[in-house]
C-alpha cells in the first residue's frame, strides 16, 4: 500500500507496534462520540490494527486503512482510509482525528489528501462520506471540501454515545471526480 503525504501528515500502513496511539483516541469516547464503533476495549483495538494490516496487504486491496502521523511530532494521530462498497469507482472516504489535535486543520488536510488519491490515483468516478446528523464539525469539514449533502437518512443508525435516544440520524455526502478538478 503506497505511502502517502502531505504538508504536515504522512498517511502510512498501521503496524502491530501502533497499539497505544490508536487505543489512546479508539478509546476515548469525546473521539469516537459520533463513530459506530468505540469506546474499544484493548481487543478491539487490536483486532482492528490487525484487519487494518491485512486489508492492506490484499491484492488487489479493496480497502485502504491509513496510519495518520503527524510529521512534527512523529506520533501517530488519527486514522483515514477509502473502502470500496462493490463498485470499482465508487468508494467512502472516511477520518478520524485525536481530540488534542481538533480545530488545527488537519482534519480537512486529511480529507483532501485521500480525495486526491481515490480521484487522482485510484481513477474513481465518485466518493462519499457518512456521518452522525448531530457531528457539526465532521460534516463542516466534508463541506469545506466541496462535497455536496446528498441525503438525511432519519434514525438509521444507533445514537451517538451521549444521546439518550435508541437510534440517530446519519448524512451522506459526496463529491464527483468532474467537481474534484473543477
Amino acid at each position: 500500500m503506497k505511502t502517502l503525504e502531505t504538508a504536515r501528515l504522512i498517511l502510512r500502513k498501521f503496524a502491530e507496534d501502533d497499539f497505544a496511539d490508536v487505543h489512546s483516541y479508539a478509546s476515548c469516547v469525546e473521539n469516537v462520540v459520533y463513530m459506530p464503533f468505540g469506546p474499544n476495549t484493548e481487543e478491539h483495538t487490536r483486532n482492528y490494527i490487525s484487519l487494518a494490516i491485512k486489508q492492506a496487504d490484499e491484492n488487489p486491496i479493496t480497502n485502504y486503512p491509513y496510519a495518520v502521523v503527524y510529521k512534527e511530532t512523529r506520533k501517530l494521530i488519527g486514522g483515514g482510509g477509502i473502502n470500496f462498497k462493490g463498485e470499482k469507482d465508487q468508494a467512502e472516504v472516511g477520518w478520524l482525528i485525536h481530540r488534542d489535535y481538533w480545530n488545527s486543520g488537519l482534519g480537512s488536510e486529511l480529507g483532501r489528501e485521500l480525495l486526491r488519491f481515490g480521484f487522482e490515483e485510484l481513477g474513481m468516478h465518485r466518493l462519499i462520506a457518512r456521518c452522525d446528523a448531530e457531528n457539526v464539525a465532521s460534516y463542516k469539514v466534508m463541506e469545506k471540501l466541496g462535497m455536496r449533502r446528498e441525503g438525511l437518512f432519519i434514525e438509521s443508525r444507533p445514537a451517538h454515545k451521549l444521546s439518550d435516544k435508541q437510534y440517530g440520524d446519519e448524512l451522506i455526502y459526496a463529491i464527483l471526480k468532474r467537481e474534484w478538478i473543477a
